[in-house]
């Protein structure tokens, strides 16, 4: 499937705005993938009526050099006649001149385009219709507006014709603006003034030219004096008019789509590496373990005191728990506790900063587990110590009291049954006999039986009962435990949840990437080996 340039842009720009958002990206990577230069050389004349073969666009091409290079002068010869202004003040060329065929009916320019500064002329030379000349001005002026003017033209052209003289070949404005703009358009190269020049200079110039990526560049010598001199000005149009068919404006312009897949390909290549590796970002749920694993011995150590204090009030007002659950309770999570936890999460953060992942989406989401800990802490210490006083004690001391408490009852009943019992036989048998009812050593003997089967186990269970602050205490040590697992299950989910944006944010980038290379081979049109264009290409 072919995916057209401007869906891969839409997309991009959807993506760029929504990782900006969750911050995986910042505003000026944002920013650089929401902006596309779309301007073209099929988009300078959108609305012309063209008078040419088939309904093909003209071929826009353009002269291009520094002041003083006579590329005014090579378009007055190309035309015929004086149609941009040459002379010897400098900056000579302020403006753009036009001149194209008088059947191509020119409607609209392009908004962005300064109109005031556009001169155009016509001419009827049916060999030379399907081209837009076009003089540019002198890029390498004092004046700023002319750089500016051709910065705004360079975009709408197919084929610039790079004029130089033998005193400006070297031009270092010139050759920035070469290197720059060197990959958007098929170049010719033309070393004007040639009368003046040298076989040196010109080799010179070739050598340059194959450094910035021309294999064989193809440079033409003219000479635009008075009295013109035999040069290659013939070779110039006939190559220029060799250009204009259909079939080479096809190639430019899907190769100008190519460029522009590829230059937006390397801004997503770019943005790729503000996301990291995906390999270091399953590291993260270990590193916030072993960083968690060092705080919460931190914490222990810091709460020794603090725990003590909370258990022995607890242990003072445990009746407070259950006739006024809504009072207010000690805290164990203070300042220092936060500050503790606060530099852990930093850490973690710096951390994973230094393994280049993005940190942004992990700070947004990591401010309200800073504000949920002491919550956490809060909600399971009580809950553990409410618990604790609610059942004291070990299980085997539960059991023994238990035991008592029966031992309490059952033990008093049982001697004062046989109490009860001896009585009744003690008095019916002293009806039988002659024996004497029992006495006052029984009486008291029975007292004494009944009271210390009932106060033995009374002092017993007194003395047995679990103590409320060591209770409160293990609560407390209880819910500390439970509060550490259930904040580190916090982080480490929300750890777990980042790693599956980051996935899914790096397989819509990866995919928008993968799309900007694929074309369509069926439609793809090859530059011939033995074209002049193969020789016009920057590689």
């Amino acid at each position: 499937m072919v995916y057209d340039y401007s869906d891969l842009v839409e997309k991009t720009r959807v993506w760029a705005e929504q990782a900006c958002a969750s911050g995986w990206i910042n505003t000026d990577t944002a920013s650089q993938l929401s902006y596309f230069d779309t301007r073209t050389p099929e988009a300078l004349l959108p609305n012309s009526t063209l008078g040419t073969c088939g309904g093909t666009r003209p071929l826009i091409v353009a002269f291009m050099g520094g002041t003083g290079v006579g590329k005014s002068s090579l378009i007055n010869r190309l035309a015929g006649k004086a149609i941009a202004k040459a002379g010897i003040v400098r900056p000579t060329s302020r403006e753009v001149t036009l001149f194209h065929h008088n059947s191509v009916a020119i409607q609209h320019l392009p908004e962005q385009l300064p109109l005031a500064k556009i001169n155009i002329s016509q001419h009827d030379d049916e060999v030379k219709k399907n081209i837009v000349w076009i003089d540019m001005p002198d890029f390498d002026s004092t004046e700023q507006s002319n750089k500016q003017l051709v910065l705004q033209w360079l975009p709408f052209i197919d084929v610039l014709i790079y004029v130089v003289s033998p005193e400006r070949y070297r031009d270092e404005k010139a050759w920035r603006l070469l290197l720059a703009e060197g990959a958007r358009h098929a170049w010719l190269f033309v070393f004007n003034q040639w009368d003046r020049g040298q076989l040196e200079q010109y080799e010179d110039f070739n050598r340059q030219l194959y450094k910035a990526g021309f294999v064989a560049p193809i440079i033409f010598k003219t000479a635009c004096a008075e009295r013109l001199q035999a040069d290659e000005f013939t070779s110039l149009e006939s190559t220029i008019v060799s250009l204009a068919t259909e079939h080479i404006i096809e190639q430019l312009e899907q190769r100008g789509l190519q460029i522009r897949k590829d230059e937006l390909k390397k801004k997503l290549q770019n943005a790729s590496k503000f996301l990291g590796s995906g390999q270091a970002f399953q590291q993260a749920p270990e590193l916030w373990q072993n960083q968690w694993q060092q705080t919460v011995k931190l914490l222990q150590q810091g709460f020794a005191w603090p725990i003590q204090h909370t258990a022995a009030y607890y242990a003072e007002h445990a009746a407070d728990l259950t006739t006024n659950p809504a009072s207010t309770n000690p805290s164990l999570w203070d300042a220092w506790a936060q500050a503790r936890f606060d530099d852990a999460l930093d850490e973690f953060i710096i951390d994973m900063d230094q393994m280049g992942l993005p940190v942004n989406p992990l700070k947004q989401h990591l401010s309200a587990i800073r504000e949920k800990a002491p919550k956490i802490l809060q909600t399971q210490t009580e809950l553990a110590t409410r618990l604790a006083l609610a059942n004291p004690g070990n299980a085997l001391q539960r059991v023994f009291l238990k035991c008592m408490r029966l031992c309490e009852i059952t033990l008093p009943l049982t001697a004062m049954a046989w109490v009860s019992y001896k009585v009744f036989m003690g008095y019916y048998t002293s009806n039988m006999t002659d024996n004497h009812y029992l006495g006052v050593d029984f009486a008291v003997h029975s007292s004494l039986l009944i009271a210390m089967t009932w106060l033995i186990p009374y002092f017993i269970l007194k003395k047995s009962q679990p103590s409320l602050k060591k209770s409160a205490l293990k609560g407390l040590n209880k819910g500390l435990i439970n509060a550490f697992s259930m904040i580190e299950y916090e982080v480490l989910s929300l750890v777990e949840s980042l790693v599956q944006q980051h996935k899914e944010q790096v397989k819509q980038l990866s995919g928008i990437i993968e799309q900007c290379g694929v074309t369509d081979a069926d439609q793809s049109l090859p530059v011939e080996s033995d074209s002049p264009l193969t020789r016009m290409l920057m590689n």
